[in-house]
């Protein structure tokens, strides 16, 4: 039986994906081997890798001037990447942070240049976002850093920092495809899979031309933009099962309504979900109204000793991986694009019951 699964990542996926995939498993495109066993360089799977390109450019409206590629080493991996590709061990950059995403990232750009701290959530325990106006920037900054969703605290920024000149760069693990965006703000986009587009182990990233070219000589050939854009994401055997997936939940995002029908659902669960948890005076959310997030949901029961019950009877239920992150405690429900309404109404029906009985 399939359950409701609120894991932060790797995460849900959609049902009518994971059995075309099941379809395809064994004989893919009538070649009598799987997607996995395929040549990466033939011309079955080359067309593959480019219809999925093709329809994320597609549903996220991404301009011919900002190159797309598939690469490996996940979100984690970006965090090196960005410093190594647009800046110099002179560089300032400036990062923005707002929970324990932003912070890693931010470590590791020490390694590579001079960081400025641009905002530091902490004063609030990182559940609020700075005002645009609190942003203290660098004028000749490589590039302005920041996480639009952090997963672990559900924060969420509800506005898109202006940086004027300075490349904005933003690691959107958890909110690609979640909603439309105005791709030309920035200079570098980069997600993870694990969230909204596929199977864990495969990172997109959107570059701006401008930005290409400008690699360390020690950048590693994997991440390297450049290097990376010239073979078109194949400088080396790429992800080939994961970029094959991601093309099966692009196509299945652009046939159910596209971004713009997946925002106004995205918006109508995260508000079903807090307005149980706001009215309920039994369950309670840390994070500052106007900057919650819409895909992640951390929330506290008013007896925390009642946690271990709450997680097995909604085990029970069929409503898995509601923990909270261990760094945080209490509960996490992550409701990306492919958790459907009805887990939202059943997470809630279930949060109900569970008050009516131990509140």
């Amino acid at each position: 039986m399939r359950v409701f699964n609120f894991a932060a990542g790797p995460a849900t996926l959609p049902l009518e994906v994971l059995q075309q995939a099941r379809e395809e498993l064994l004989d893919w495109q009538g070649s009598g081997m799987s997607v996995m066993e395929v040549s990466h360089r033939g011309k079955a799977f080359i067309a593959c890798a480019e219809a999925a390109e093709g329809e994320l450019r597609k549903l996220l409206a991404v301009p011919a001037n900002y190159k797309i590629l598939f690469l490996q080493g996940g979100g984690t991996g970006q965090f090196s990447a960005v410093p190594l590709n647009i800046s110099t061990p002179e560089s300032t950059v400036d990062y923005i942070n707002t929970g324990s995403w932003s912070k890693k990232a931010l470590g590791e750009a020490k390694k590579y240049a001079k960081v400025n701290v641009a905002a530091d959530e902490a004063a609030s325990s990182y559940t609020t976002v700075p005002e645009q106006s609190a942003l203290k920037l660098t004028p000749n900054a490589a590039y302005v850093h920041y996480t639009p969703n952090e997963t672990i605290g559900g924060v969420e920024f509800p506005y898109i920092p202006n940086t004027g000149n300075v490349p904005l760069v933003a690691d959107m693990s958890s909110t690609i495809l979640s909603r439309p965006f105005d791709v030309s703000k920035f200079g570098v986009i980069y997600a993870s899979a694990q969230k909204n587009i596929g199977p864990s182990g495969l990172a997109v990233v959107i570059v701006r031309d401008d930005l290409l070219g400008k690699a360390r000589p020690i950048t590693p050939s994997i991440l390297n933009y450049t290097e990376m854009a010239e073979t078109q994401s194949m400088s080396n055997t790429p992800p080939t099962f994961g970029w094959y997936l991601s093309g099966l939940v692009f196509r299945h995002i652009a046939g159910n309504g596209g971004v713009a029908h997946i925002a106004k659902q995205n918006e109508a669960k995260a508000k079903k979900l807090y307005d149980a948890i706001d009215s309920s005076g039994f369950y309670k959310n840390p994070v500052a109204k106007n900057c919650r997030s819409w895909m992640n949901v951390p929330f506290t029961l008013a007896k925390p000793e009642l946690d271990k019950t709450f997680l097995a009877e909604a085990k029970a239920a069929g409503l898995v991986n509601l923990e909270g992150h261990r760094s945080v405690g209490g509960m996490r429900a992550s409701i990306y694009n492919a958790m459907p309404p009805a887990g939202v109404d059943a997470l809630i029906a279930f949060m109900k019951e569970f008050q009516r009985r131990h509140g």
